[in-house]
């Protein structure tokens, strides 16, 4: 190719320091040719970049994965000129830049206070505190009069808007602290920024790359075991130096007229000749479990591990009475107020004395005048050699240390008797030997029990800090689907997940949001989606998570620009899209109830626990002895719909997904592993109670 001798392509990142360990969700950059190099910040990446332009040979192009410019009329707006590159430049003096944290939120709140209403720029990534000015929820933002996205977005379908801040999707924080970088390479090498500076005759040319124009071609070129950013940028490196010169300059060469404001995205519009790749079919599987040609299996706990390090909790600390602490979880930990005991007392109706007083043999001893009692302590000290009459509960009176109970008393006038053998402090409770004063007695992170409520009165508290209930928005979809209880005609079913999946949510602890259902309408669906994520921290839906005409769940979350994981190597449940929408976690739920089920169990259970404040909770399970047969074939986990009787556990006859009277049958599941396995009856199980779930 003689435009360009190199060609690098750069897969950036707006986060802190990644250390030492090449990670996903991290910077990675390629040279075309090489191997994919990880650099864990950004002045790693910079300095790295510095040395490869330097020391290339001839021309490079050089592409990074984010937007180089914003929707006509931001420009302006901010520096008073309608040019990026001022823009650039504007960003360059402000941002504030180390490896263990950045200005970003504060600069985006501060842009925000320029424009009228709220907004353009939202979400929020600091959990502790607000940013002035800077919404954490995209539907928060009003009259700020900027465009959602720019041309080439509207073109380039899931291709996110430059907006968002923080969370999946954040290309505003990438932006952000990209175009600094750029802004100092154009400096140093008279780099030209492309489409805004003619690229013809540039020793050095940046342009704005989106690796997801041939995600398909990436994925069946991934390596067992690469991380999907590296293969990216390597794949992406490779094809753009394959290019003839022709193609090449066909893509550089754009003629939208928004183009030189906005930017634009190389390679749209070109994705065929990008890719490379000649068309042809995939091979002929009977398999309803087949994926696409080039589309990998996601290991449950590939997805598991996914989930735990991109969510965080997003409920508001409350204080509220022990009455209606029950269920919550705790905000953080509860430190005794006081000792419980508080003083010590005595465990048993007896006669208290100094153990020290005693002789050899059998005792008897003069009593005292009066008794202690609990709440009725006795004020005098007793006399070293007397005992005094105590009731179970009563504060020690000074001067007794030891109790002995009245059933092993002789009682006569003034005076006690008993046999030797009492030991030093028998029948009494020290002050603080269940929980002294300035000891956690109650753990963050805690759901809080009736016994925690005794415990927290006994210490000293009237009341609790607990995080706000976590709000999960409910939505059923589908055209087939009717009220329960409501006529029915032909192709129509009862709307049997909603209720399920709104009772389980009330015995986790959360508080439910009933969505409702809506039917196989993409533009209502997302209206009903966008109505939710104002409700709802977290949103369940079923059905329409697949890849069919009529599944819109998952369409909606790619135009969107949010799908996350989503061909779960899982038994039941295979099409479960995992998102985000407008800021807020979506889990695109199987439509038949046993997958719904499982797939809320194993997959958003523990996400929306971690999200509740309650940390990641792992289900408890039990090995118990197999009381069936099974051949299992390897590639996906599975789970069975199972009980034990007997000690062992049986399993469900039938493994259908549409088969609900098996989940009333069930009292928890039977987990097989990832591989293959020959299950014999008597053969060690995992079972897992529904309860360990809640």
């Amino acid at each position: 190719m003689s435009h360009f001798n190199t060609v690098i392509m750069v897969d950036w990142s707006g986060g802190n320091d990644r250390g030492p360990t090449p990670k996903k969700d991290a910077i990675w950059a390629c040279v075309a040719g090489r191997e994919p190099v990880y650099l864990r910040n950004r002045q790693v990446a910079e300095a790295w970049l510095c040395e490869q332009i330097e020391g290339a040979e001839g021309r490079v192009l050089a592409g990074f994965d984010f937007p180089f410019g914003y929707p006509k009329g931001f420009a302006g707006a901010v520096t008073g000129k309608a040019d990026p590159l001022a823009l650039w430049e504007w960003f360059e003096a402000r941002i504030e830049d180390t490896p263990q944290g950045n200005n970003r939120f504060d600069l985006a709140g501060e842009i925000n206070g320029m424009f009228p209403g709220i907004g353009p720029f939202w979400g929020n990534g600091r959990v502790k505190h607000d940013v002035a000015h800077l919404p954490r929820k995209g539907l928060a933002r009003k009259g700020h009069g900027m465009p959602g996205k720019r041309a080439c977005e509207d073109r380039a379908k899931g291709a996110f808007a430059c907006w968002q801040m923080s969370g999946a999707g954040s290309v505003g924080g990438q932006v952000m602290m990209g175009l600094p970088v750029l802004t100092r390479l154009r400096a140093r090498f008279g780099a030209a920024a492309w489409p805004f500076e003619p690229w013809r005759g540039a020793d050095l040319a940046l342009v704005e790359i989106w690796p997801s124009l041939i995600a398909a071609d990436v994925a069946a070129a991934q390596r067992a075991g690469e991380i999907k950013d590296a293969a990216q940028v390597r794949v992406l490196a490779e094809r753009v130096a394959a290019l003839p010169e022709d193609d090449l300059a066909e893509m550089l060469d754009v003629t939208d007229p928004r183009a030189c404001e906005e930017g634009w995205i190389f390679g749209l519009g070109h994705e065929g000749r990008l890719a490379g790749a000649a068309l042809k079919p995939p091979p002929l599987r009977d398999d309803c479990f087949a994926l696409p040609a080039g589309v990998d299996w996601t290991p449950v706990d590939e997805a598991l591990d996914d989930l735990r390090a991109r969510l965080r909790p997003v409920v508001a600390r409350v204080e509220v009475p022990l009455a209606g602490a029950l269920g919550r979880v705790l905000a953080e930990d509860v430190v005794a107020r006081r000792s419980n005991p508080p003083q010590a007392n005595t465990a048993v109706d007896g006669y208290g004395f100094a153990f020290d007083a005693l002789g050899a043999g059998d005792q008897t001893l003069p009593l005292i005048e009066g008794r202690a009692a609990a709440g009725v302590p006795l004020e005098d000290t007793v006399p070293y050699g007397k005992a005094v009459r105590v009731l179970t509960g009563a504060a020690l009176p000074d001067g007794v240390d030891t109790v002995i109970l009245e059933e092993d008393v002789t009682l006569g006038e003034g005076a006690i008797a008993f046999r030797e053998g009492v030991r030093r402090g028998a029948n009494t409770r020290k002050a603080g030997e269940d929980v002294a004063a300035g000891e956690v007695a109650l753990a963050a992170g805690r759901r809080v029990t009736p016994a925690d409520l005794a415990l927290a009165a006994a210490v000293g508290h009237g009341s609790l800090p607990v995080f706000e209930r976590l709000r999960v928005g409910v939505l059923s979809t589908g055209d087939e689907l009717v009220e329960p209880g409501a006529p029915a005609g032909a192709g129509r079913i009862y709307d049997a997940n909603r209720v399920m999946l709104l009772g389980l949510l009330e015995e986790m602890g959360f508080a439910p949001v009933d969505m409702g259902r809506v039917g196989d309408d993409r533009e209502a669906l997302g209206a009903r989606l966008d109505d939710a994520s104002e409700k709802a921290d977290v949103i369940l839906t079923s059905g329409g998570a697949s890849a069919g005409d009529e599944d819109h769940v998952s369409a909606l979350l790619r135009e969107a620009g949010a799908m996350s994981e989503w061909r779960i190597a899982i038994k039941p449940g295979r099409p479960l899209a995992l998102g985000m929408w407008q800021g807020t976690p979506v889990f695109g739920l199987p439509g038949n109830p046993v997958a719904a089920l499982v797939c809320t169990l194993v997959f958003a259970r523990p996400a929306m626990g971690l999200m509740a404040g309650r940390g990641w909770l792992e289900p408890q399970a039990v090995e118990l002895p197999a009381g069936f047969e099974k051949r299992k074939k390897p590639g996906r986990r599975e789970f069975l719909r199972a009980r034990m009787r007997g000690g062992a556990a049986e399993v469900f006859p039938s493994e259908g997904s549409g088969r609900i009277s098996g989940l009333s049958w069930a009292e928890g599941l039977v987990e097989l592993p990832d591989g293959a396995a020959q299950i014999s009856p008597g053969d060690p199980v995992r079972f897992i109670p529904y309860e360990s779930f809640r």
